[in-house]
């Protein structure tokens, strides 16, 4: 098989990875890709939203399956785009896509169908907005109803903060169109955590869970960014806690996409707080997670492209999968200056060496100028060891982060530092 990735970061070329090592494999495309992934696949410079030169691509390279791999096309709606040219592609439809581009959406199918989740009110007008503040307690999450590229999102601790965040997407429109509608949310107590299926539309699998660290410095600190590392599995997720997550969260929504004629079809994110009553449903994503990614595929020992395709075709139960039990660290590489003003074209050195530890390195913002490897965008790569346990995971993954140079690039020095203390945490019934 010939498979096309559609993204351009480290989730995508972890996927390129994973599609290529299966023995029915013959190449990867990766659209658009970047510069530093050419080691598992064939890079090529077509963009995520030219979803018509996508297409046109699939067929002149006689591509037998294209994977989704950013949320960007698929909002769009590039499956319905391929099943119109008679292709086949692995991911939802724009109409089953919308529980993640639009939050609006989910919550309201949240509701429909019962699935736990925080109390939230719709608010499209700044003066109507700000009077709805004044029934809401505080901290308060304020979120944009579209994709915003992993910014949309507010945790404001009082009202003029509030009012700040409403006057910045509703009256300055920051975030575009996205911003047009805005969700008033109550903020939820307890760890998060993060579980992925593989679906075929009716049944799922689920690929694990991971912990993602989404601010850019150590103890949490700094801005939000699309996440600065991750590990799995994660000790929290117990078999009752899973058992409440299949029967509250995961099993409700496939059933509820069938029963309102948009069956799934493709991965599912589905992004927990575990509160005090149990998992309550902060988010959907159509599509693996970046950084999650890098630390889910590489602990599937199964041929991941049989259960793609498996998937794609309506069975996802008529493939194997086998999940490796050791624990994944990833921690990200970003550049000088992420999230608001990364610095590019700044030289990387020692990729080899961070490999010849032991070490996966899944670039992202990566070009290549004259022979040398330089930055191109906020995140730069994702680091990722195995280990029987976290602590031996975060030690080599570490040991490969430390053997990178990147003038003015920075990494968490504390990504699964939550793995390590889970025996603090409260037990959850």
């Amino acid at each position: 098989m010939k498979v096309l990735v559609l993204g351009g970061g480290g989730r995508e070329h972890a996927l390129a990875e994973a599609l290529g090592q299966s023995a029915r494999c013959d190449e990867v495309l990766v659209a658009p890709g970047n510069d530093g992934m050419r080691d598992v696949a064939r890079v090529v410079p077509v963009p995520l939203h030219d979803l018509e030169g996508l297409v046109d691509l699939a067929r002149r390279e006689r591509v037998d399956l294209t994977v989704a791999g950013s949320e960007e096309p698929l909002v769009r709606g590039v499956w319905d785009a391929f099943d119109l040219a008679g292709l086949r592609l692995f991911g939802p439809s724009a109409a089953a896509a919308e529980l993640e581009g639009s939050k609006v959406f989910a919550k309201e199918f949240m509701r429909r169908h019962g699935i736990p989740t925080a109390g939230f009110e719709v608010v499209a007008d700044f003066d109507r907005a700000c009077a709805a503040l004044a029934h809401c307690a505080y901290p308060l999450v304020i979120k944009a109803d579209g994709l915003a590229a992993g910014k949309g999102v507010h945790i404001v601790h009082s009202r003029p903060e509030a009012e700040a965040s409403l006057r910045a997407m509703l009256v300055d429109r920051r975030y575009g169109d996205a911003g047009a509608r805005v969700l008033l949310e109550e903020a939820l107590r307890g760890p998060e955590l993060s579980v992925f299926a593989i679906s075929d539309g009716y049944s799922y699998r689920l690929l694990g869970a991971a912990q993602d660290h989404k601010r850019a410095y150590d103890g949490d600190r700094g801005p939000n960014t699309g996440g600065m590392g991750a590990y799995s599995p994660v000790p929290l997720l117990d078999a009752p806690l899973l058992q409440q997550i299949h029967q509250r969260i995961l099993g409700p929504t496939l059933a509820g996409l069938v029963d309102e004629g948009i069956p799934y079809r493709g991965f599912l994110y589905a992004g927990l707080m575990l509160t005090a009553e149990g998992p309550s449903l902060l988010e959907y994503n159509c599509r693996l997670g970046d950084p999650e990614a890098q630390v889910l595929l590489p602990r599937v020992r199964s041929d991941v492209l049989q259960l793609v395709h498996e998937a794609e075709r309506g069975d996802v139960n008529a493939a194997e999968l086998e999940i490796d039990p050791q624990f994944a660290v990833g921690v990200v590489v970003a550049s000088q200056g992420y999230p608001e003003a990364p610095q590019i074209g700044r030289e990387i050195r020692g990729l080899d060496a961070a490999r010849a530890t032991g070490a996966r390195v899944y670039a992202a913002g990566m070009r290549e100028r004259n022979g040398v490897l330089t930055t191109s965008g906020g995140r730069v790569c994702t680091v990722v060891a195995l280990g029987a346990n976290v602590a031996t995971a975060r030690t080599r993954a570490y040991a490969g982060i430390d053997a990178i140079a990147i003038e003015g690039a920075f990494h968490r020095r504390d990504i699964a530092m939550q793995g390590l203390e889970a025996a603090s945490w409260p037990s959850r019934a």
